[in-house]
């Protein structure tokens, strides 16, 4: 099973409205959002929910108040300030309780105990306006950790339905920086894509990111979006690419109509075909 990563050093560079638009030219493949902070792929395609996973990957403290007695123990050693008094007991905040199992050792009643907490959801979705490529796509709950696990399950589940369904081919929108979720995203694919923005932190940004996918021993292709803002930027991520046995991919032109594109919901080689986005 081919896997391709399409990734950038930072968010807004372009990868999803990449990612989308290969999805339409590409056959026969599988297509996943591994950007589990902020989702977006989904909003280019007509989708609907197919199947949903629960994903439990933190743990949060409860206080079981038959046992408790109020000495405020808990709250003395909480350094994330996730306990507090209400109402004559003492409660936890399951936003601010980091699960660091503090309170669960010093409670002297035994009336604290870590429990799996739901941290957000995987999907299977089906795209109506793309027959036969299923989107695997998640979202993490605001405030929650695991990215990096939860996108390790969206693509064990992307694998197991390519597979299934004998796609030849996982086309993975990866999460943005270098992270724990990018690495994840790229962990075990067969090609890098980074997509790069002419901009001084955007070279910065893109070299950090070849130099991540290098050390996890990945093939990568650098692709320089909107690269007629800044042609000199553009030409040293180009040359950089030839004096670091880095693939080149290409130049892709600002264009409006990936602006229209997006604001209508599709892909824009969809939306317009002669664009000059389309046509690079």
């Amino acid at each position: 099973m081919f896997q391709i990563a399409i990734v950038s050093g930072k968010g807004g560079t372009g990868k999803t409205t990449i990612s989308g638009s290969l999805a339409v030219l590409l056959e026969k493949q599988a297509l996943v959002d591994c950007d589990v902070d902020a989702p977006n792929l989904h909003l280019l395609f007509d989708t609907a929910e197919k199947d949903r996973y629960e994903y439990y990957g933190s743990k949060k403290a409860v206080i079981d108040h038959d046992k408790c007695d109020n000495c405020g123990v808990c709250a003395n050693v909480c350094r994330f300030y996730a306990v507090y008094f209400d109402e004559g007991r003492y409660l936890i905040d399951e936003y601010a309780c980091e699960g660091c199992n503090a309170c669960v050792i010093s409670c002297p009643r035994n009336a604290i105990s870590l429990v799996d907490s739901k941290s957000g959801d995987y999907f299977h979705s089906i795209i109506s306006n793309l027959p036969n490529t299923p989107l695997i796509h998640a979202e993490l709950k605001p405030g929650e950790e695991s990215s990096g696990g939860l996108v390790a399950e969206v693509r064990k589940l992307a694998l197991k339905i390519a597979t299934d369904e004998k796609k030849g081919r996982i086309l993975i929108d990866g999460a943005p920086g270098v992270g724990c979720p990018a690495i994840s995203s790229i962990a075990g694919v067969d090609y890098v894509m980074v997509v790069a923005e002419p901009t001084i932190s955007g070279y910065h940004d893109m070299i950090r990111m070849v130099e991540t996918a290098k050390k996890l021993r990945r093939r990568v292709g650098i692709v320089v979006n909107k690269y007629d803002l800044n042609e000199a930027i553009s030409k040293k991520m180009e040359d950089y690419c030839q004096e670091n046995d880095v693939d080149f991919l290409g130049f892709i032109p600002f264009d409006v109509k990936v602006k229209d594109a997006i604001m209508r919901g599709v892909p824009v080689v969809k939306y317009d075909p002669d664009s000059p986005a389309s046509r690079s």
